[in-house]
């Protein structure tokens, strides 16, 4: 049923906790199913150095987490903002149907953590 990908991510889970140092934090939540992603980075001269997740919710979101944090570590600020779902299914090499929210709550977790950063960088001006 899930990938070869998926099954090493669900077993042995990349980047998993909070980070003490995180300059950033997203949240996710599906209100259908009600998996909950929280998502730390911490950003430095405008690159992700580091990446972690907690999460509540079935082992593809797990699965998802991980994987979108393994894509981020290293990528500058920009390129990760570019992301969308079906780049975090594809490192898991595909989802089920019914499962490909996983990657969107990791992205929209993304998306709020980036949030985050323009909203700080505002407050600085």
């Amino acid at each position: 049923m899930y990938s070869a990908k998926v099954l090493d991510h669900l077993e042995s889970p990349r980047n998993v906790g909070e980070l003490p140092d995180a300059t950033n934090l997203g949240t996710a939540t599906n209100p259908v199913c009600g998996d909950l992603l929280k998502l730390y980075l911490k950003i430095a001269e405008g690159k992700i150095s580091a990446a972690s997740f907690t999460v509540q919710g079935c082992p593809p979101s797990i699965a998802a987490g991980s994987a979108l944090t393994e894509l981020l570590i290293g990528l500058p600020v920009e390129t990760a903002r570019q992301l969308a779902p079906q780049d975090v299914t594809r490192v898991l090499e595909s989802l089920p149907r019914n499962k490909e929210h996983c990657s969107v709550l990791a992205i929209d977790a993304l998306r709020s953590a980036l949030a985050t950063l323009a909203q700080s960088s505002n407050d600085m001006v």
